[in-house]
């Protein structure tokens, strides 16, 4: 399809969705972005899986809790292709929802990509148009023309909030750019690869991940499009690469990085992990991954504490600062903003 039949396609819906869009380079609809967080934060939301072609109610009901920061963590749009004007055009179709508009308006909003945005099912080095993807995901997402991300390959990136009292961290990763071809078995089942030149990361990304985890901080929260807590299960996770899952508690045990916890999505339901390993704290893994897309049946998980959640969800960390040792909530909210899921633990807990 011709690239102006692609923009006025998109003006036209556009127009007819959204009373005030307008055109914004290729990118049609205006996306407002809420100031940065002044000040201290103690409210982190995220989410993932959401087709530009359903509606998504439960982005209303988050955006009236007044979080301090928004995390799309993959599949932001299904995508999936690699004609680069379609992408446009599907990126377009989310800037129109107006419920996108009100999360948007809400507070501020940071993302990463997953397979679906990145443009490719299951993909990783493989995806010839990783850089051309890149340049619409960081256009659309308003990253700034300066930016170092702009400057190397990925995606990945970190934001810090907050005084050094109350300092979190939010460490964003790529896990397409980089990431070795997925193997499977007689079944086509995802298996572990135990090759020790596979990777999740990329050198590169390791390095500057290193150097991010020494940095000071009370709480380091790293978003991981796909999940990093959870059991292998035939699905796409980091359990695909155990060496690099192993790698990643060196990490954190090398750097004596304090106050880690993750958040991830890609499997269409929402649960709590919990890694205990030789040496370190527990490491948690807060999963929500369903704005609009469901999972029929429950994927069993030996490392899920507590219920799972298959409906429509939203997942929070949530800083109770006021404590003499600071409470850290992991919450999953559902499609009205009903509280499905609550756990707490203190920041003590995930402390060398």
């Amino acid at each position: 399809m011709k690239p102006k039949l692609v923009i006025l396609l998109s003006i036209a819906y556009c127009l007819l969705s959204l009373p005030s869009c307008k055109t914004d380079s290729l990118l049609v609809c205006p996306r407002p972005q809420h100031a940065e967080p002044q000040g201290n934060i103690s409210k982190i939301a995220f989410g993932s899986c959401s087709s530009q072609n359903k509606e998504q109610p439960i982005l209303n009901a988050i955006a009236a809790k007044q979080n301090d920061l928004f995390v799309y963590l993959g599949d932001n749009i299904y995508g999936d292709t690699e004609d680069m004007n379609v992408l446009l055009g599907k990126y377009g179709k989310l800037s129109c929802k107006t419920e996108f508009q009100n999360l948007l308006n809400s507070c501020k909003v940071i993302a990463t990509w997953d397979d679906h945005d990145y443009g490719v099912n299951d993909g990783g080095v493989e995806y010839s148009k990783k850089e051309e993807s890149k340049n619409i995901f960081l256009d659309f997402w308003n990253e700034p023309k300066i930016s170092e991300r702009r400057n190397h390959s990925g995606i990945y990136t970190s934001y810090y909030y907050g005084d050094s009292a109350h300092s979190v961290q939010i460490i964003i990763l790529d896990l397409r750019t980089f990431r070795t071809h997925l193997i499977t078995d007689a079944n086509d089942n995802y298996i572990p690869n135990a090759d020790s030149s596979a990777t999740m990361l990329g050198e590169a990304q390791w390095i500057w991940l290193q150097n991010e985890l020494q940095q000071p901080a009370q709480i380091r929260i790293i978003g991981s499009s796909t999940q990093f807590g959870r059991s292998v299960d035939g699905y796409e996770a980091w359990a695909n690469f155990p060496l690099e899952q192993q790698k990643m508690f060196q990490t954190i045990r090398n750097t004596q990085a304090s106050g880690v916890v993750f958040i991830s999505g890609d499997v269409h339901l929402a649960e709590l992990s919990k890694r205990v390993e030789p040496n370190l704290y527990p490491i948690y893994d807060l999963t929500s991954s369903g704005i609009t897309q469901l999972e029929e049946v429950d994927i069993p998980n030996s490392f899920r504490v507590g219920n799972v959640n298959l409906d429509y969800n939203v997942g929070t960390i949530e800083i109770d600062w006021s404590q003499t040792d600071p409470e850290i909530f992991f919450k999953i909210y559902g499609l009205t903003g009903n509280e499905t899921y609550n756990l707490s633990i203190h920041l003590s807990e995930i402390h060398f």
